[in-house]
């Protein structure tokens, strides 16, 4: 390969992946940000109503497609943690003794 279609190949990778970092970068800052003041009544609430449906026994009524929804939150969630254990000790696999 010259150097030119190796440049060429570059560009058009980059123009490619432009609107998909554009994105990524506007739902990273969107989604990314820690709650602010105003969001801590919604929180606060939310909380509340998790906790009287689990004494009104709501779990029971849940549709098949909102027990999904709250399985793949859950995996979310679970792979989140794990991935920022991992950031924490700098490794992959066990902890450096």
């Amino acid at each position: 390969m010259s150097a030119t279609k190796v440049v060429k190949l570059c560009k058009s990778a980059i123009e490619a992946t432009k609107p998909a970092l554009q994105s990524l970068v506007y739902y990273g800052k969107v989604e990314l940000v820690p709650p602010k003041f105003s969001d801590i009544p919604a929180i606060r609430s939310g909380i509340m109503k998790l906790i009287n449906g689990a004494k009104t026994k709501r779990y029971r009524e849940v549709t098949v497609r909102e027990a999904w929804l709250n399985t793949l939150v859950t995996i979310e969630v679970l792979c989140w943690f794990y991935v920022g254990e991992c950031i924490g000790k700098r490794h992959i696999v066990g902890y450096k003794v």
